[in-house]
């Protein structure tokens, strides 16, 4: 399959090339159309190889997730199948990644729930104790599953700056008390029910990352939902808390540029096909086991 690192979509106005997705102006104002393309990031910056298939896959695995959801908290999605639109260049483009939806201002915070403490998480209790300014228990193994999830939000950080995890005060601060709360309360309720159904499916949901909007005065959840980019998958049958997991989700390529020294800074390094090659498979199971 042909790599997609931007979409060229003539005709339409590009509002933005996001980390991974790219998004027009659709003709109708209060729509736009988000193409989701096989960049990858990392450490917050978007690598230079692109992964061959990877937007066709979080667009799959989101709006499975943003249907499954609805009962909980609406989302962005109005069009899925976009046979409507004509241009052999669009459809040729669209064609699997890439879904319209309704315009919203995004909450200036990036919504964390953390069921396993690993990652960042892991990272600073070993310095603190604490996760984002909640105090943790003594003696927590890597990867070990918490007691209860917990809400970590981070900073939603301008293109080429890192995010930054803060404690719930801080968020309040950030987009009001009030809203804080609700976006604390949902991504709870969301975590708990996608963490539960994929547990089913073979997959530990370890953590996972939802951005949220408002639109027409309503909080609607956007982005995407429980994908490899937004969510630690690890495999139920091999989970052993202590150490790292076996994954499948993007924690290979953020392995393996630790293991070559990079300073996390741009420019990123070119990926060798063989990481490439793992990473899709890794995505392609983890769609497998939590769809089919």
């Amino acid at each position: 399959m042909k790599a997609v690192f931007e979409s060229e979509l003539l005709g339409m106005e590009l509002v933005k090339r996001g980390k991974v997705r790219d998004v027009y102006q659709t003709e109708d104002r209060d729509k736009l159309l988000i193409v989701a393309c096989d960049r990858l990031s990392a450490f917050d910056v978007v690598m230079p190889t692109p992964v061959p298939g990877k937007g066709i896959i979080l667009t799959q695995m989101s709006n499975f997730w943003f249907e499954k959801t609805r009962g909980i908290i609406s989302n962005h999605i109005i069009q899925e199948d976009l046979s409507s639109l004509r241009g052999d260049d669009l459809d040729h483009n669209l064609k699997g990644r890439a879904v319209i939806v309704r315009k919203s201002e995004p909450v200036q915070i990036e919504a964390i729930v953390r069921g396993y403490i690993s990652g960042s998480g892991w990272n600073e209790y070993k310095r603190t104790g604490s996760v984002c300014g909640i105090s943790m228990p003594l003696g927590l193994k890597e990867s070990e599953k918490l007691a209860e999830p917990i809400f970590t939000p981070s900073t939603k950080a301008p293109a080429g700056q890192h995010d930054e995890n803060i404690p719930f005060d801080d968020a309040c601060q950030i987009v009001g008390e009030n809203m804080a709360k609700r976006v604390r309360d949902i991504s709870l309720e969301l975590y708990s029910f996608a963490a539960d159904y994929a547990f089913g499916r073979g997959i530990i949901i370890a953590d996972t990352k939802f951005e949220f909007g408002i639109s027409d005065g309503e909080l609607i959840l956007i982005d995407e939902a429980f994908t490899p980019d937004s969510s630690r998958f690890w495999p139920v049958n091999e989970y052993q808390a202590g150490g790292p997991q076996r994954s499948f989700d993007k924690q290979y390529v953020r392995d393996y540029l630790e293991s070559m020294g990079w300073n996390k800074k741009p420019p990123a390094p070119e990926l060798p096909p063989d990481v490439i090659d793992n990473t899709i498979e890794k995505y392609k199971e983890a769609l497998s086991r939590i769809i089919d």
